[in-house]
């Protein structure tokens, strides 16, 4: 066989690899992923943000080589709104026919919690961190400082509570009326969805609601987790769920890497955003 004829097979064998690891990546459907797949979903860190993971748990959803979805999940919570619309999401899927298993690895509390409601099954190892159901919403307040500095501010709004949260001035009895009200209705909604995906009675739900934190074991005594155990067991329960027999093959979000852009964009974010409501666990930063 003459040299260019062998290097049009490998490049041409190239390209066909190319092709199926790209559509393997991106949740596409091709007849050489078979059938015994299960989508896997990570949810790590404080939820800020849910566009890439809801783009991903609904490829998986419209997706036939899906069996079923494992939600991995590691993280203290974070916003309402992204929370929100990952559990919606993951409850697409299984309107969809995909059943869902979550997995809490060491921490999954509060909006993490919140996601894992989606699931027909939630596994906690034992000495993992759950619960922590509540809403929290903080501010900081550097009217002080800036008058140290010889800063100072003049606003003009177009409504009493236009600047409602402000760091610049102390919080009237009005706005703190009005911020309760707030959390109360999300933090009812948190208990609704409690309540209701693990039927258990709104009562007994409002019981531990209180944003107290609780180990797996506790969660399961309570009813909050189905399972105890790692990875591996929600792995094998999703298996069991999807009708897949022998090993199944895990398919994963392929993830951008962070670069320094994106680490002061976070920063710079962190600091110009003075409120969120969130359903998040107080940890050490």
């Amino acid at each position: 066989m003459s040299t260019w004829k062998v290097v049009l097979i490998i490049l041409g064998a190239c390209a066909f690899i190319g092709i199926i690891l790209g559509l393997v990546s991106r949740g596409l459907e091709s007849p050489f992923l078979g059938s015994g797949n299960i989508g896997y979903v990570e949810v790590k860190g404080v939820i800020r943000n849910s566009r890439k993971v809801v783009e991903w748990i609904d490829k998986l959803s419209e997706s036939s080589s899906i069996r079923a979805i494992l939600v991995r999940i590691d993280s203290p919570g974070g916003g309402v709104a992204p929370s929100q619309e990952i559990y919606d999401a993951l409850r697409r899927a299984r309107e969809k026919g995909k059943p869902v298993v979550a997995s809490i690895g060491s921490l999954g509390a509060s909006g993490g919690y919140y996601i894992a409601c989606a699931a027909d099954k939630i596994v906690a190892d034992p000495g993992s961190v759950t619960g922590s159901i509540g809403v929290i919403m903080q501010f900081p307040v550097i009217r002080d400082l800036l008058r140290k500095l010889g800063i100072d501010y003049e606003v003009i709004k177009s409504g009493e509570f236009k600047d409602i949260a402000s760091p610049l001035r102390p919080m009237t009895d009005k706005e703190r009326r009005l911020l309760k009200e707030v959390i109360l209705d999300v933090y009812s909604q948190f208990v609704d969805v409690v309540a209701e995906s693990r039927g258990l009675p709104k009562d007994s739900v409002l019981k531990i609601a209180d944003g107290r934190i609780l180990s797996g074991r506790q969660a399961y005594e309570l009813g909050l987790v189905d399972t105890l155990g790692s990875q591996k067991v929600a792995l094998d329960i999703a298996r069991e769920l999807g009708g897949i027999k022998g090993k199944p093959r895990l398919l994963k979000r392929k993830k951008r890497r962070i670069g320094l852009f994106d680490i002061l964009f976070g920063t710079v974010d962190e600091l110009l955003t003075p409120v969120r409501l969130e359903y998040r666990m107080e940890v050490a930063r």
